[in-house]
């Protein structure tokens, strides 16, 4: 009996249905908590072809939430790791890891060659750069975060609105696994939703999830949602570059008061002047800081009293 019997008798699915998913290719980011049940179900679902990006290790503190890995494998690269233990999950599946970090230089390439992308990332960066990608090139992205007992799931682009148009303000502050907490079950449960999402798109059930977004608070037990199909796109959103974007032109502000040094030696340090102007002739500004958030509100900022170019800049993790 085919190891797809269970789902393929589903009406919504059958013998076309699981030709779709064998075909289909996946885009993965972020091989975290999130990621962990995104990958277990749609390999277990018998999706042909995933690629998954992650620059980021295992670390023990993570494993109550990333139950793939083990002890012993702490220190290597998640994305290796995940793709050996996906192999012997289903070897039907090809599953290509990526060690290094998403960022819009690479994105475009990577979003392009997939049929459907899925954001299990944990910075406002990241998030924020797939759904510009997968807005221009017309790809459905699944997108997903989950924070202490609460998370949401949500369908984007591809035809629906992008994260920008639902989420066109984001928080003063970003809270993170590190500072607020998870459980490990909620993050799975979202995951776990996320997948659901992805195999309904990739299968064109109806009503689609494109549009649609699920939230659940596991404190109070409650599941919700509701459609945007009609959220409006931001005009001139401010857009990410990655650290190769650079050009020598560019006035460069690094943002992270809490790092001893700038991440380039051109860069000012520090937090910005809430009444600075960039000189005359200055082509672009380029603020950077860790997630994005930071550099997000003080672009804003700038925007109000300046209207010459401005790129935002998460810098990436140092291993």
């Amino acid at each position: 009996m085919s190891r797809y019997a269970r789902q393929m008798i589903l009406p919504e699915v059958g013998a076309s249905g699981q030709a779709r998913l064998t075909a289909a290719h996946v885009l993965v980011v972020g091989a975290g908590g999130l990621g962990v049940p995104v990958l277990q179900y749609l390999v277990g679902a018998g999706v042909g072809r995933i690629t998954l990006v992650d620059g980021d290790r295992i670390a023990a503190h993570n494993l109550h939430r990333q139950p793939l890995y083990r002890m012993d494998q702490v220190g290597r690269y998640k994305a290796e790791a995940a793709a050996e233990a996906l192999a012997a999950l289903n070897p039907e599946v090809t599953v290509t890891p990526v060690t290094t970090w998403l960022d819009p230089a690479n994105a475009p390439t990577l979003v392009a060659a997939a049929d459907l992308v899925m954001d299990c990332a944990d910075t406002f960066a990241a998030s924020l750069t797939l759904s510009d990608t997968c807005m221009a090139a017309g790809k459905p992205l699944i997108a997903a975060s989950a924070l202490a007992l609460s998370g949401y799931v949500g369908g984007f682009c591809g035809g629906a609105p992008s994260l920008r148009a639902l989420f066109p303000d984001l928080p003063e502050r970003g809270a993170t696994c590190d500072t607020a907490g998870a459980m490990g079950p909620l993050v799975a449960t979202i995951g776990a939703i996320q997948a659901q999402m992805a195999l309904s798109t990739l299968l064109d059930l109806r009503p689609s999830p494109l549009g649609q977004l699920i939230t659940f608070d596991a404190a109070r037990w409650r599941l919700g949602g509701f459609r945007f199909d009609r959220a409006p796109e931001p005009a001139q959103p401010i857009p990410f570059i990655a650290p190769s974007q650079i050009t020598p032109d560019d006035l460069v502000f690094d943002l992270r008061t809490e790092e001893p040094a700038p991440f380039r030696a051109d860069a000012r340090h520090g937090a910005l002047d809430p009444a600075f102007t960039p000189p005359p002739g200055t082509p672009r500004v380029i603020l950077a800081c860790r997630t994005g958030l930071r550099a997000h509100h003080a672009g804003a900022a700038l925007r109000s009293r300046w209207t010459g170019h401005i790129a935002l800049l998460a810098v990436p993790p140092t291993d």
